[in-house]
């Protein structure tokens, strides 16, 4: 039976301090729990870099395109308008005028799509259960989970490696 490690700490410093120090001992950590961004944990941990800004370039592209080919067909094709003097024969002639709307509608469509793709990606929608382990992670505690599946050592020598951080509650449970 696979058995599940989720080790408490009550500060950002001390977590740091025993991810490496389990770390450096060959256990891989599956998941850390924090109410804050812990600066730093990710490289300890193993957390790879995330494509989320390629994507945000992306949408934000998009938004791009979008913007200067709505205002072409608005503006310039389907019912061109003489505003204060402009010429209205071309997108080129136009485009200082077009400038702001355009970054506004990529700025737009870049955000929108990242908090979507951030929320599909992590199973965050509304209405979805929590997967923290503990709620204390959404107010002071930073929990770090260790699974037994994922380490060569068995429970009783993760256990014991684990309680030889400064840790503040630990909890063990089984699962499939």
């Amino acid at each position: 039976m696979n058995k599940v490690f989720h080790v408490m700490y009550d500060d950002d410093d001390t977590l740091k301090d025993a991810a490496s120090a389990l770390v450096a001992k060959g256990i891989r950590i599956k998941d850390v729990f924090s109410p804050f961004p812990v600066h730093g944990i990710d490289p300890i941990i193993g957390v790879k870099r995330t494509r989320l800004g390629i994507a945000a370039f992306m949408y934000a592209m998009t938004g791009t395109s979008l913007a200067l080919l709505g205002m072409w067909y608005f503006m310039i094709s389907d019912w061109p308008m003489n505003i204060g003097g402009k010429p209205s024969f071309s997108l080129i002639e136009n485009l200082p005028a077009f400038i702001p709307v355009t970054f506004e509608f990529s700025v737009l469509c870049g955000a929108h799509g990242m908090c979507i793709t951030y929320f599909l990606r992590n199973g965050t929608l509304p209405g979805m259960p929590a997967s923290n382990p503990d709620p204390r992670t959404t107010d002071d505690k930073f929990v770090i989970e260790i699974t037994t599946d994922q380490n060569a050592l068995g429970a009783a020598e993760l256990e014991a490696a684990i309680k030889e951080t400064e840790l503040f509650e630990l909890s063990t449970k089984d699962y499939k």
